[in-house]
């Protein structure tokens, strides 16, 4: 018997940096998993932000995740991390040029 996840869900090295995915499609399991728990969105609604895919594809994607928690919730943790580290390493464009304006502004004399 074919398993029916597999008809929905693929790994392809290379591809989404080999993490599992909806087949045809770049959306993650991992991204389905964080609009449906984190962003409190229902099956019903990723499928109407995301038409391209079915609600069968959503739904084998919350039961691949429940199958793998601890996989899935790493490279969610992983991804999170690398996020924080680029916020680090690029400061905001817009703090720096108001900190630019602040330090502009508190060197004009006044009046």
């Amino acid at each position: 018997m074919e398993s029916v996840i597999s008809e929905h869900i693929e790994i392809t090295p290379g591809v989404c940096g080999g993490k599992p995915r909806i087949a045809g499609h770049r959306i993650k399991v991992q991204d389905v998993v964080i609009w449906h728990e984190k962003m409190g969105l229902s099956p019903d609604e990723i499928v109407s932000q995301y038409p391209g895919i079915t609600l069968a594809d959503v739904y084998a994607a919350l039961a691949y995740y429940h199958d793998n928690l601890e996989e899935i919730r790493q490279q969610i943790r992983e991804d999170e991390a690398f996020a924080k580290e680029l916020q680090v390493q690029t400061p905001s464009l817009v703090q720096q040029k108001l900190t630019n304006r602040n330090a502009t502004n508190d060197s004009v004399p006044l009046g």
